[in-house]
């Protein structure tokens, strides 16, 4: 199976300090792939990176079949690599409605109102607040917000960075429910966590990323039984 994402020895980082030390990382089609690592580690560079936020310094970033290593992330959205960011970062002063609207401004924009349909669909809470400001509500529907909006793209390959961050355990629930329900239906995921536990109850497969260098790849299973792994980096 030829790889929808694949991240080849990429280096980066913020000015002159490197973050990444030469990452190798893949996600297949219809998979769930879990990035896991402490505060730090490099997780966020990483997405940044590959979204086109932040310059590769060497490496590879090939997406669908195309480089896409040192593409403007106007680039990246169209192909299909969407990123909903840490800390959900929706536009506080326009309404649930104008929020999802902008997830359709560069990708899929033809079919806004049938998107932003599903959207409701999937988040029921947000039809009933489809006026309200979204810096009105709460840090859950907030984070519904911002998936929905990135849902809005149609995208081949969803990056979630920290989507549990902040949230009530049941809704830490209805999150994992959620992301291994559109898993389901066919989306990529690349979910970026430290939430270790669910991450891998629902990943195919999991990367640990320490230093900016990668200390795991493998399957859940694999993790979980390396005592060493999970001591040192799993807090397991």
């Amino acid at each position: 199976m030829s790889n929808l994402l694949a991240i080849e020895q990429l280096r980066g980082g913020y000015g002159p300090v490197e973050v990444l030390r030469g990452v190798d990382l893949h996600v297949d089609a219809g998979e769930v792939v879990a990035l896991l690592g402490s505060n730090g580690a490099g997780k966020s560079t990483l997405n940044n990176t590959v979204c086109g936020l932040f310059p590769a310094w060497s490496g590879r970033v090939v997406f669908d079949g195309a480089d896409l290593t040192r593409a403007h992330y106007r680039e990246v959205v169209r192909a299909g690599l969407i990123q909903v960011p840490e800390g959900r970062r929706v536009f506080p002063n326009l309404s649930v409605l104008e929020n999802l609207e902008l997830g359709s401004f560069t990708r899929a924009r033809a079919r806004r109102t049938e998107n932003i349909d599903k959207a409701f669909a999937i988040f029921p809470r947000l039809k009933d607040r489809v006026a309200q400001l979204a810096g009105t509500l709460s840090g859950g529907e907030q984070q519904m917000l911002a998936i929905g909006r990135g849902l809005m793209a149609e995208p081949k390959l969803l990056i979630l960075d920290e989507p549990s961050l902040g949230l009530s355990p049941l809704l830490v629930e209805e999150m994992f429910s959620l992301i291994a329900r559109l898993n389901r239906e066919g989306l990529a995921v690349l979910l970026v966590e430290q939430n270790v536990a669910q991450s891998l109850e629902i990943a195919n497969r999991a990367y640990v990323l320490e230093n900016g260098s990668l200390r795991f790849a493998g399957v859940p299973a694999d993790l979980l039984a390396s005592d060493e792994l999970r001591r040192a980096y799993l807090g397991l």
